[in-house]
């Protein structure tokens, strides 16, 4: 008697064969796993696991939102998984977790069909993982498909009239803490928290900057770019691959967000008394101010030192910077706070501080999953330290210019107000500078605060200061 068709020996059937796993899902899920167990930056490792899997065009953008979108709304998504599943999600196989995230991001912030989002993800388990978790991972998901996500937030979210932080955690996916730490940043504008929040989860659009003399934002609108609000120097992409336009690849032009070009024009732009040569970046890792700095500085007559603590870091800022050679004095690696200068050397000083980058989470989601109140007690002293060595770094009547991308308070007026209650340090109003950019009071009178749903760039704080 013949066997059934696909059966084995003993009547056991053979197992279905597997199906390939979607490169830009297995891409977004392998960005996923290096951000979580490797602490990657999303940023940084996308373009590489992108490049890993040959994507490009629609796919190569496809992965970027799933992985991207992913982490951002990673918050609202595992109190989405919490109440589908029948265990602690910290009993959850991390590696199995992350496919549910990827998986509730696509049923619930994204057009893809429901059944699609559904096998792929499975797909994805039985690939990365084993036959094993599958079958939970098409249960779990089953059940999250079956709401969408403002049925679920009525569900899974508290009161937002009786606890409006608690609301906002889970709706825009912020731990509570972070919230907390915004509506106080906005201060009487706290009912704008909304749209900041949202702005937080908003994919960024790539911007470039025009290094000058190096390359014309002419030459990056004939690339495909379209110009921008605030800095004359920027161009944003509406998409493609900014290391395929010539005069990034070339280093004539690079990557950067316009909030921090406006810091580092800033800077340049303050008046000095005296002699105006020599400009020093003292936090300048990765890179992308100093190059800019650099740029300016040649036009002018002037040359930029520019330090960072790291030797590798301080490598790339060469490497960055190589282009805009003719308005480099040097790259160092040197501590910011023990200076390997002389006091008084400088006209101009930047000092971009080490900070908790919740200004920056549309570029940078995980620091919002990494970052704790407790960090604050090791980054305040250390920017405090930073901006006492770049006062001292620069001359009677030069500028200083203290940049963080966070406007949590302590981060900003937190360390720039006692600074002002000196002798010898005067304050130049960073909104007579930077005119063209409105609707930016700082926190302190006279400082420039940048907001995502304000002004389309990271929350930069700008506060210029000067040796009197």
């Amino acid at each position: 008697m013949a066997r059934p068709s696909g059966a084995r020996p003993g009547g056991r059937r053979k197992p279905a064969p597997r199906r390939p796993v979607d490169p830009p899902r297995a891409a977004a899920y392998d960005v996923l796993t290096a951000v979580r167990a490797d602490g990657a930056y999303t940023n940084l490792v996308l373009p590489q696991v992108v490049r890993q899997y040959r994507l490009a065009g629609r796919d190569a953008a496809f992965a970027t939102e799933l992985a991207s979108g992913t982490i951002r709304r990673q918050g609202t998504y595992d109190a989405v998984l919490a109440a589908c599943v029948d265990r602690p999600l910290a009993k959850v196989e991390a590696k199995v977790l992350d496919a549910l995230r990827l998986g509730a991001h696509q049923l619930l912030a994204t057009r893809v069909p429901p059944h699609a989002a559904i096998s792929t993800t499975v797909d994805l388990v039985r690939g990365k993982v084993g036959q094993g978790p599958a079958g939970f991972t098409n249960a779990v998901l089953r059940r999250v498909s079956e709401r969408d996500l403002d049925a679920w937030l009525r569900r899974v979210a508290p009161a937002a009239d009786a606890d409006p932080t608690g609301f906002a955690s889970v709706a825009y996916s912020h731990p509570a803490w972070v919230v907390e730490a915004l509506a106080e940043a906005l201060g009487d504008r706290a009912a704008e928290l909304d749209d900041l929040l949202a702005a937080d989860n908003a994919a960024p659009r790539v911007t470039l900057v025009a290094r000058p003399g190096l390359a014309s934002v002419a030459e990056l609108v004939a690339a495909g770019g379209e110009h921008t609000r605030w800095s004359p120097y920027a161009v944003e992409l509406a998409g493609g691959d900014p290391g395929a336009v010539d005069a990034v690849a070339a280093g004539r032009a690079g990557v950067q967000d316009e909030g921090s070009q406006l810091m580092a024009i800033g800077l340049a732009d303050a008046p000095v008394e005296g002699d105006d040569r020599r400009w020093l970046d003292l936090c300048a890792g990765p890179g992308g101010k100093a190059a800019l700095l650099a740029a300016l500085a040649a036009e002018r007559g002037a040359g930029l030192l520019a330090s960072e603590r790291q030797p590798h870091r301080a490598t790339l800022v060469a490497r960055t910077t190589a282009s805009a050679s003719a308005g480099l004095i040097g790259v160092v690696a040197a501590d910011g706070t023990r200076p390997a200068w002389r006091e008084g050397s400088f006209d101009r000083v930047l000092v971009d501080a080490p900070c908790s980058g919740l200004g920056a989470l549309r570029r940078r989601p995980e620091a919002r999953w990494r970052r704790t109140p407790a960090d604050l007690d090791d980054l305040v002293p250390l920017q405090r330290a930073l901006l006492d060595s770049a006062l001292a770094s620069a001359r009677p009547g030069g500028v200083v210019a203290y940049a963080t991308c966070s406007p949590v308070l302590a981060e900003t007026a937190g360390v720039v107000a006692p600074v002002l209650a000196r002798p010898d340090v005067t304050q130049v109003d960073a909104a007579a500078v930077l005119p063209e950019v409105t609707d930016a009071a700082g926190p302190l009178p006279g400082t420039l605060q940048l907001w995502p749903h304000r002004h389309g760039t990271d929350a930069m704080f700008l506060a210029l200061l000067k040796r009197s």
